[in-house]
């Protein structure tokens, strides 16, 4: 069994690195209040990496995007975000200040902000999505598309843990603690990147991979 999507999904997604933005977005928030945004954020990631792996080449079909350009395309984003975790940011935080201070405004209305901004774009986006898209493409069979499925119940419950946890985290690794984790996950997530758009860049210009 290929476990590199879902390492490669983990560097990406890292919730550790969510944790500060949960705490400061769940705060005031009541114990079943919490509860619900850990679980409708958790759920809310696993249906964003199934939805790319079942319906994310038909999508490049409608568009008539080649997967190879999409490789590269998606590689480069991907080295993007690994180049922000390396800077000790979370790889999908896009949101404008002015987003979060609207996030933060709904939230102390009590309005729902487990799907925005918590799991679009601080835990899934673009990167995330070409990623699963990627994968899905290499899945010889429908088993292989299912695990991919499966690996996307597995971020979905690492998020639900660590957005639990997400105090006693905060505490143990402290500020420097989530940020050496960050920048580690942003160096395997960097190898990784580079090695997408080879693959999309062979399959681009086979001659490439006859001067090698």
């Amino acid at each position: 069994m290929d476990y590199k999507p879902l390492l490669t999904l983990l560097a990406i997604v890292n919730p550790l690195a969510i944790v500060p933005f949960f705490i400061h977005y769940t705060a005031g928030f009541s114990h079943q209040e919490r509860r619900r945004t850990i679980w409708v954020s958790s759920f809310s990631a696993f249906v964003v990496i199934a939805t790319s792996a079942l319906l994310g080449l038909q999508i490049l079909d409608f568009f008539n995007i080649s997967l190879a350009s999409f490789q590269v395309g998606g590689g480069m984003l991907l080295l993007t975000s690994a180049l922000s975790m390396l800077n000790a940011q979370p790889a999908e935080a896009k949101s404008t200040p002015e987003e979060m201070r609207q996030a933060a405004d709904r939230a102390s209305v009590g309005d729902s902000i487990a799907v925005v901004p918590l799991t679009i774009p601080l835990l899934t986006g673009p990167a995330s999505m070409s990623t699963v898209v990627i994968y899905a493409d290499k899945a010889k069979n429908f088993l292989q598309l299912l695990t991919l499925v499966g690996y996307g119940v597995i971020i979905g419950l690492a998020t639900a843990l660590c957005f639990l946890l997400a105090e006693p985290i905060a505490r143990f690794l402290g500020k420097t603690g989530i940020n050496v984790m960050t920048r580690l996950m942003g160096l395997i997530l960097a190898a990784l990147s580079v090695e997408v758009m080879t693959d999309g860049l062979h399959k681009l210009f086979p001659v490439l991979g006859h001067s090698l």
